[in-house]
C-alpha cells in the first residue's frame, strides 16, 4: 500500500538555523518519537531504529536511511528510508524537504516535505485513511521537536545558545511511539466525523 504526503509546516525560526537542523540526521532522528540514528555507515548512509509500543507490547523496526541528495543552495534534502520488524512488515520512504525562507519575516521560515510511502504486511492492513491520520499526528510532533531544537542553535548573528559545538543536541522525546495512544486518537476522530455527518 503507497501513502503519498504533501505537507507544508510554518516555523517560528530563521531558514538558516532550520537547514542546519536538518542537514544533521542525528538530530533529526531524535525530533521523531521513537526515532534513533544508531550507526553511521557512510558520509550519505545511516542504521536507525523506531520503537512502537502498543500496551505491554514493543516492536522494534531497523533499517537505513540514505541521503540522496543535499543541495545547500535551495536548502534541499532527499532522503530514503527503509526498514523491517522481525513480524514481516516492512515500509520504504522517500522524502523530499526544503526549508524555504519568508520573504515577509526574515525570522520565519517554512519547512516542505513530499514523501511517498510503501507499507507491506500487517501495517498495510490499516489502509490508506488511517496511515495518513497517523502520519499527520506522527509529523505534528516530530515539527514542534524540530521548531524547539532549532531555535536554540546560533543564530547568524552569533546570538547566546545553549550549543557549544557544530552538532545540535535535541530534545528529549519518548523513545517509542505509542501506538495505543494513536489508535485511541484515532477512535475519537473517525467517532467524531461519524457523530458530525449525522449532525
Amino acid at each position: 500500500m503507497e501513502v503519498k504526503l504533501d505537507k507544508q509546516y510554518p516555523l517560528d525560526v530563521d531558514a538558516t538555523r532550520a537547514w542546519a537542523l536538518l542537514t544533521d540526521l542525528k538530530a533529526v532522528a531524535s525530533c521523531m518519537p521513537g526515532a534513533e540514528i544508531t550507526e553511521q555507515l557512510s558520509d550519505t548512509s545511516y542504521k536507525g531504529a523506531v520503537k512502537v509500543k502498543v500496551g505491554p507490547a514493543v516492536a522494534q523496526f531497523g533499517g537505513t536511511v540514505d541521503v540522496l541528495e543535499s543541495v545547500t543552495a535551495q536548502r534541499k534534502m532527499v532522503l530514503r528510508g527503509k526498514g523491517a520488524d522481525k513480524g514481516g512488515s516492512s515500509a520504504s520512504m522517500d522524502l523530499t524537504a526544503i526549508i524555504t525562507a519568508d520573504p515577509a519575516n526574515a525570522a520565519h521560515c517554512v519547512l516542505n516535505g513530499q514523501a511517498a510511502v510503501i507499507v507491506n504486511g500487517k501495517f498495510a492492513q490499516f489502509g490508506g485513511r488511517m496511515m495518513v491520520q497517523v502520519s499527520d499526528m506522527l509529523l505534528a510532533q516530530f515539527v514542534e521537536n524540530f521548531r524547539q531544537t532549532a531555535l536554540t542553535l546560533p543564530t547568524a548573528d552569533g546570538a547566546s545558545s545553549t550549543q557549544t559545538t557544530s552538532h545540535v543536541s535535541a530534545p528529549v522525546v519518548a523513545r517509542e511511539i505509542n501506538g495505543l495512544a494513536i489508535f485511541w486518537a484515532l477512535v475519537k476522530s473517525w467517532f467524531g466525523g461519524l457523530f458530525n455527518k449525522r449532525a
